[in-house]
């Protein structure tokens, strides 16, 4: 592999990927990556590429997620394909809607602006369900690429279907008005029948304990209501139905605008996206489910003093980070390497005013994966970070 930015500090080493594609997610050995337009598969964690295919509008890619049978599921900004036969070829999938019937993206006022129905923020998207890979995640949108409705989406056969769980209502601040992010004028977006709005998800994650997904939304306190919403859905695999219900509605400025939703034997976790007026309700916080609602429940692990929605835990490492536009750090990481006993904060910065986020676990070689956004959303450089 060519060789590339690396260094450490006290908690961990770092490496930005070396120049080629642009490795956009992991899972074990296998990386997915893509040019401008290409799509590449490596088995050797980026070492080298065997697989690829071409695929013209790979700039656009904007989520992937391989699955443990191996299929790659991946999406550009409105259209989402899936490859089962390590990139020999792909298909397009069209998603299912509430009613069963196809799902089509809206015809965009701007074609340059068609909406981010795909991108998500976790790295994280699919988990065993009694027995089943389930791919469930939700889209972080109208802030770049045009205004999209907001919906969590579900495939419980490898990708091959794709189906919507939820439909996010319309939101009279991110109708189709050609923009980058929508707003009160143009087309609207979203499920009419559905009075809770938001303006994207900020995560999805599941809890074995309670077979149980969890939702948290953003952003804003309008005077129709808050975005900042909980939801806690159910999935019914025999009758293929969702319950849905909201838990928790609150003000942007609490810690309930958050994201990272982790669980850990059977223990709720999740960092804070607090922002707007002071004063903020920051920090890493842990809960028994039933307490979320419950904030003298809710164990305050550390507050790093800055919103972040980005966090990642697996075997003891809790791994977040800073919203970089809010930080008085460049790429600020924040870490503990035992459990959330204590922790770190770092400041990479050599690499700039950058906000890292879509946390991957661990490859086979021991690197966690995330993205380097320039600004909190527009793409820059890939990190892998390997724990002391």
């Amino acid at each position: 592999m060519p060789q590339t930015h690396t260094g450490e500090t006290d908690h961990f080493l770092y490496r930005l990927q070396a120049d080629g594609p642009y490795i956009d997610s992991q899972r074990g050995n296998t990386a997915f990556a893509h040019t401008d337009d290409r799509i590449m598969l490596s088995e050797d964690n980026g070492h080298t590429w065997p697989h690829s295919l071409d695929f013209p509008d790979a700039r656009n890619i904007n989520f992937s997620c391989i699955l443990k049978n191996g299929n790659v599921v991946f999406a550009t900004r409105a259209d989402l394909f899936v490859s089962t036969d390590n990139l020999g070829t792909c298909e397009e999938v069209i998603v299912k809607g509430l009613d069963g019937d196809d799902y089509l993206p809206h015809t965009p006022k701007n074609p340059d602006c068609p909406g981010w129905y795909f991108h998500t923020l976790p790295g994280v998207n699919s988990w065993d369900v009694n027995g089943t890979e389930m791919l469930v995640w939700g889209n972080y949108c109208n802030v770049a690429g045009g205004a999209a409705p907001v919906n969590i989406y579900y495939s419980t056969d490898g990708g091959l279907t794709v189906k919507l769980a939820y439909a996010f209502g319309q939101s009279p601040y991110t109708h189709d008005n050609g923009s980058q992010g929508g707003g009160p004028e143009g087309t609207p977006l979203g499920n009419p029948d559905n009075p809770v709005c938001c303006r994207h998800v900020h995560t999805v994650a599941y809890n074995p304990a309670e077979n149980a997904f969890y939702s948290c939304t953003g952003d804003g306190d309008r005077p129709e209501g808050f975005e900042c919403h909980w939801l806690r859905g159910t999935y019914d695999a025999g009758a293929d139905e969702w319950d849905w219900q909201v838990i928790i509605s609150d003000h942007l400025n609490s810690r309930y605008k958050a994201g990272g939703i982790s669980f850990v034997d059977g223990e709720l976790y999740w960092i804070s996206d607090s922002n707007g007026p002071e004063p903020y309700d920051r920090g890493i916080f842990k809960c028994a489910p039933a307490d979320i609602g419950n904030k003298d429940a809710h164990t305050l692990l550390f507050n790093p003093e800055v919103e972040s929605g980005a966090m990642i835990i697996q075997d003891g490492v809790f791994l977040a980070s800073h919203c970089a536009p809010a930080s008085p750090l460049d790429t600020g990481f924040i870490i503990s390497i035992d459990g959330g006993e204590t922790w770190a904060q770092h400041d990479l910065k050599e690499l700039g005013k950058r906000s890292p986020t879509r946390f991957h676990e661990k490859n086979a070689e021991g690197w966690f994966r995330c993205d380097l956004r320039t600004g909190w959303v527009d793409y820059g450089e890939v990190l892998f970070i390997k724990p002391k």
